[in-house]
């Protein structure tokens, strides 16, 4: 694959408002989670969750009555679009897609806590307001192709590359790309309902680790083709160099034991972006501290990356779901332009059946390219390979 541009980044999560900030409180350990605040939690014990404050909403001028699925899509597109120094009209005139991916999307503008309305007993403008893919491209007048992934937790991840592919096919000269997600009764209680929440901040990797915590966020990237960037007088912050997807079709929940998917993904993304193993400098793993997820992801990790540092940073942002990938590709690109990487939340004990250790402890890194993995429901594996800006000559 020919490398796609990062034109522009905005991130908004429980970490930060920015993608700047959310650097920045990487760096200081600071870990924001709480019990639900948005709706009631009718069961004897609760699990903290990540969620975004209030705060970090509402300086900006979106409705208050979309929901924060959208508001936090128009959020992170406008920050992404401000870093390139762009204004809407800029991309009006270029073919400029969308590709969201997204767990929650519309149905997040139906459900009140205690009831739901048919989506379909609901006036289409509406709807449509309430679909990021299209609220982001019916803001920007955009008119190139839209896409929603709805591929569980790997659909950002999956959009970022489906966007890059785009481009490098020569079907776009700029695409918006990410994902969005927010926290709702269903979300909480359906994972609830599947054990794998943990009752006290998640422990990636960690031998006492019991499970997730659930977060929302958007990340959402511009990325571009080199002609449109060069046009527009962008320096690039990085580059996606290479994408790979594969399913285990093995569970509903759990990766296959010997994490074949995820090796058959990396293998792929690797491939097409012309990078060897050993030229990796570091893997932001999915590491939601879940038993099986962090077993089998430590084993190809060691296997197909020995001696490489890993991390998790979910014991910073809780698992986004559709929006995880993203805001990790997100991290990803700043550990890469800093050159160091932040500790992994929540990590103390090692665990004897796992044969590596994601890094404890803040830690520089040489090189300028980068994986990140994602794991989801229904064995859906998805691997981005991302390079600094210097990686090209």
């Amino acid at each position: 694959m020919k490398p796609v541009a990062i034109a522009g980044v905005g991130c908004i999560c429980a970490l930060g408002a920015t993608h700047d900030s959310c650097m920045q409180a990487l760096y200081t350990g600071e870990r924001n989670f709480s019990l639900p605040s948005r709706f009631p939690v009718h069961c004897e014990t609760s699990q903290p969750v990540f969620e975004v404050p209030d705060r970090f909403l509402d300086p900006w001028p979106f409705p208050k009555t979309l929901p924060r699925t959208s508001r936090m899509t128009l959020i992170a597109t406008e920050q992404a679009t401000a870093q390139a120094h762009l204004k809407p009209g800029d991309l009006t005139r270029s073919r400029v897609g969308v590709c969201i991916g997204t767990n929650i999307g519309v149905t997040a503008g139906y459900e009140t806590g205690q009831a739901e309305t048919d989506a379909f007993l609901l006036p289409r403008d509406r709807f449509l307001a309430t679909n990021p893919t299209s609220l982001v491209a019916n803001t920007l007048d955009l008119s190139g192709p839209q896409q929603t992934v709805a591929n569980a937790c790997s659909a950002g991840s999956d959009a970022i590359g489906i966007a890059a592919a785009w481009i490098a096919a020569g079907t776009c000269d700029a695409v918006i790309a990410g994902g969005t997600d927010e926290l709702t009764p269903r979300v909480y209680y359906g994972f609830k309902s599947l054990f794998i929440n943990d009752e006290n901040p998640c422990r990636p990797f960690d031998r006492d680790r019991r499970g997730l915590n659930l977060g929302e966020g958007a990340a959402v990237f511009l990325l571009a083709s080199q002609r449109f960037c060069r046009s527009r007088q962008i320096d690039p912050l990085g580059y996606i160099l290479g994408y790979g997807a594969a399913a285990d079709a093995h569970h509903f929940t759990q990766p296959r034991s010997d994490g074949l998917g995820l090796r058959l993904a990396i293998d792929e993304a690797l491939s097409s972006a012309g990078v060897r193993n050993d030229q990796v400098c570091f893997v932001n793993a999915h590491g939601t501290g879940t038993p099986d997820n962090d077993l089998v992801e430590s084993q190809v990790i060691a296997d197909l990356f020995p001696g490489k540092p890993f991390l998790s940073t979910k014991g910073y942002t809780g698992h986004a779901l559709g929006a995880a990938g993203p805001i990790e590709a997100a991290i990803t690109l700043g550990c890469l332009t800093r050159g160091i990487l932040p500790a992994t939340a929540g990590y103390e004990t090692p665990d004897p059946q796992i044969p590596v250790r994601p890094v404890a402890v803040s830690t520089r890194i040489s090189g300028m390219v980068a994986v990140t993995q994602t794991l989801a429901f229904g064995g859906s594996n998805s691997v981005l390979v991302i390079g600094s800006k210097g990686v090209l000559p």
